[in-house]
């Protein structure tokens, strides 16, 4: 396996890989690029696409950081507010209509507990580097999540979810679930009681 087809399947990978090294490169510079572009400049679209991002009717507010960006794929009607990180070592999947707020951190990437096997390396022919994985993240369809959220690796969002301010998504939740806290926990389902017509006070 190549070290990129490592990183994707999860195994422990080496980041200093020269095409991984490159991928990372070509990212980073055009997340650049699409920050220094005006939110109506018709470049800002033809940037996301060089990234290699899955989809083509989602809006980012920008400014962005994507780590690999051709790893994540973005539904259809998706939004990221101000600040969206997407560290995409494994692959990311943002469903049709995810709403996410400021400051959304969505971090694939993993390191060993132990500092024996996290801390850098020599490898044989002089250069460091470090022992890393990764496992994938999936939002989907119809999720809201708030500001300052930040979902780990190995975490998938169930369908028509709310993930309140500030939490830190750690397991699964369930679909249709209002979750919250530091972990993220769920607290109760979304139901048709929470519809808007139940809430004339709101109109």
């Amino acid at each position: 396996m190549t070290e990129k087809e490592k990183m994707l399947a999860g195994k422990i990978y080496d980041p200093t890989d020269p095409e991984l090294s490159a991928l990372r490169a070509k990212a980073h510079r055009l997340s650049k690029e699409y920050n220094d572009l005006l939110e109506n400049d018709p470049k800002r679209q033809e940037t996301l696409k060089e990234l290699g991002i899955e989809g083509d009717s989602f809006y980012l507010q920008g400014p962005v950081q994507f780590d690999y960006g051709c790893f994540t794929s973005i539904g259809k009607g998706a939004f990221a507010n101000f600040n969206f990180t997407c560290i995409d070592c494994c692959p990311v999947t943002i469903g049709d209509n995810v709403f996410m707020g400021p400051n959304v951190s969505l971090l694939t990437p993993m390191h060993p507990l132990r500092w024996q096997d996290r801390n850098p390396y020599v490898k044989p022919d002089g250069s460091t580097t470090d022992k890393e994985y990764a496992k994938p993240i999936t939002i989907g369809d119809n999720c809201w999540i708030a500001g300052n959220v930040t979902v780990c690796g190995g975490v998938t969002i169930g369908e028509g979810c709310v993930i309140g301010a500030g939490s830190v998504v750690t397991r699964d939740i369930p679909a249709n679930t209002l979750a919250v806290g530091v972990p993220c926990r769920p607290i109760r389902a979304i139901t048709e009681e929470d519809s808007l017509e139940n809430h004339p006070e709101l109109f």
